[in-house]
């Protein structure tokens, strides 16, 4: 899920970019607002708490991330600027851009703001939380979650079991995207397949070892959780199913290191 659509007027995205290279140099942000769940989660992991003025609705959902009653200690907003130019933010954080004019408005407002841009590797995580916590004045709490990903680099298992991420409707990953690193990280292979989706003959026929089910909105009624109970998905015969948190596979940020953890020790069992 990629929460806002991504902006790329260049002239606002330099200025952006100018401002968060001076900002080591600069005191630390008092008034920090989040315009994205992605950097709701970031911010939430690496701000002091009296820094947050808002995140959006969407962090305060506990369908959508396991930090929502962290989340609800802090102002919502709806992801519009907007919605939180009242509280006066000394920085507004978001991730892939939004409306056409959102920087163009925050520069108009002299507000500074930080865009950062959708990570593709685990590469580029770290390198999105070491820009957030440089602009957010918290450069050890960002060096001490980047830590925590290189020690699963470090420790990842040399045995990889071949894997499957089922979600609703037979979704799945990318092999070699940013969601099959961290599977890597606990010790597992996801399997090529065609557009990113999984058929459920192929559940049937070519089952593997580990189906790793998401879990996310499980309790919804819709067509793609429908599709999860069918018998063929609900229970595959020749593979080990293992749940796990699907709101952790959102944004693929910091909550994802505790579910990785996890995994590793379930795969162990």
């Amino acid at each position: 899920m990629r929460v806002f659509a991504s902006l790329s007027v260049a002239r606002p995205l330099l200025l952006a970019g100018a401002w968060a290279l001076a900002m080591p140099a600069m005191a630390a942000p008092a008034r920090v607002a989040s315009l994205n769940l992605c950097t709701d989660e970031l911010v939430l992991a690496l701000a002091a708490p009296d820094q947050i003025a808002s995140v959006t609705h969407l962090a305060q959902d506990p369908a959508e991330t396991p930090l929502w009653r962290e989340a609800r200690r802090y102002r919502r907003n709806d992801g519009s600027l907007l919605s939180v130019a009242a509280l006066r933010p000394d920085l507004v954080v978001t991730m892939g851009g939004g409306a056409r004019d959102r920087l163009r408005i925050a520069e108009r407002l002299g507000i500074p703001t930080i865009d950062l841009p959708f990570a593709a590797s685990l590469d580029d995580t770290k390198a999105g939380i070491r820009r957030l916590a440089a602009a957010l004045g918290r450069v050890a709490a960002g060096d001490a979650l980047i830590r925590q990903i290189s020690a699963l680099q470090a420790s990842t298992p040399p045995a990889q079991a071949e894997a499957i991420w089922l979600g609703g409707g037979g979704r799945t990953v990318s092999a070699v995207g940013l969601e099959a690193q961290w599977m890597a990280l606990a010790g597992l292979r996801q399997r090529p397949l065609r557009g990113d989706r999984v058929g459920l003959e192929t559940l049937l026929a070519r089952p593997p070892q580990i189906l790793l089910r998401s879990d996310y909105r499980q309790g919804q009624y819709s067509a793609a959780q429908r599709w999860l109970t069918h018998p063929a998905a609900a229970r595959v015969r020749g593979a080990r199913t293992i749940a796990t948190d699907g709101r952790r596979w959102t944004c693929m940020g910091p909550p994802l290191i505790g579910e990785i953890h996890r995994l590793r020790r379930e795969i162990a069992r």
